[in-house]
């Protein structure tokens, strides 16, 4: 199937109906702050500027009831022990520095970090035979320190595929650490949103998705993550398997002081799969993507930034 001949309902796979939980509730912060903290952060340098992150952190430890209670829920399963307070602070401060850590990774300062890649060859692999992929990562980590990628290879291309109100905080913020950056984003939810990543990977570009949220009541499917029952969205393995690409899991994980490891790992190949199987091939996809987040959340637990109930019931979603 061309991107020009799919249905309406194929271009909205990636788009939700309704708004999810994770989405009604806003992020704290503003861009005056954003602006002011990348300011400061340029000029004193990483580790001066790093010492309000531990105030910041302690606020939300102390002030934010809803999302302390879904971290204990995620580290309890993660370690396999009931959380201490040091593993629920460290789980914030972590957050707190990927999020910091955007002001040097945007303005391109990775002589500040020791940044080391598993399953490079993947993509070089993917890179060498013209074609791109869809990078499906997670809630996890820091994805702006896979730009170090096109750094160690020039001419790898990396879009990002986006919910559409997210593309416009991420513009926003973007906008506020170094106005010279001009993301490629697609925005989902629109209905030329897969021609747009079918363009992109025919021209031998990365798309990078996050696929462990819902937006609403959309077809989910079971699985397994950290021995209790998850709904993971459909749409964007589907997608996939609509634009017959390869299909490879990726995640910047944040290891303390100044260390990044950035893994990919191949997770599904649709370049030829057989229509009639397309249904079965998806699943399985989605069960190998959730079997290795699972890998990472364990190896790696304070690297988890999903601070809502990630594990509720979709009661109203259609299983698929």
């Amino acid at each position: 199937m061309t991107p020009k001949s799919m249905s309406p309902k194929a271009a909205h796979l990636l788009d939700g109906r309704s708004k999810a939980d994770w989405i009604r509730h806003r992020e704290r912060g503003s861009m005056l702050l954003l602006r002011i903290m990348a300011f400061v952060s340029l000029r004193l340098g990483r580790h001066l500027s790093r010492i309000p992150l531990y105030g910041i952190a302690v606020y939300f430890f102390l002030f934010a009831p809803a999302a302390r209670r879904q971290s204990r829920r995620y580290l309890r399963l993660a370690l396999g022990r009931e959380p201490r307070a040091r593993d629920r602070f460290r789980q914030i401060l972590s957050f707190a520095t990927t999020i910091h850590d955007r002001v040097y990774l945007i303005n391109e300062r990775f002589d500040l970090f020791n940044i080391t890649l598993d399953g490079e060859h993947w993509v070089r692999a993917q890179a060498d035979s013209g074609r791109g992929a869809l990078l499906m990562g997670a809630h996890m980590g820091s994805f702006e320190v896979m730009h170090c990628l096109g750094r160690r290879r020039r001419g790898i291309s990396v879009a990002m595929a986006m919910y559409e109100e997210n593309a416009r905080k991420i513009n926003a913020v973007l906008a506020a650490i170094n106005p010279r950056v001009v993301p490629d984003i697609v925005s989902l939810g629109r209905i030329d949103a897969m021609l747009n990543i079918a363009q992109r990977l025919d021209r031998g570009a990365f798309v990078g998705v996050l696929a462990d949220r819902t937006l609403g009541h959309e077809p989910v499917h079971p699985v397994t993550l950290l021995g209790e029952r998850a709904y993971l969205p459909t749409g964007p393995m589907r997608a996939a398997a609509i634009l017959r690409c390869p299909v490879f899991f990726m995640c910047g994980l944040y290891r303390g002081r100044n260390e990044y490891h950035v893994v990919f790992e191949q997770v599904a190949d649709f370049s030829n799969a057989p229509a009639g199987t397309r249904n079965a091939a998806v699943h399985a996809a989605i069960e190998r993507y959730a079997a290795v987040l699972d890998r990472y959340c364990r190896s790696d637990p304070y690297n988890w930034f999903n601070f809502h109930d990630f594990w509720q019931a979709h009661e109203g979603s259609p299983r698929a």
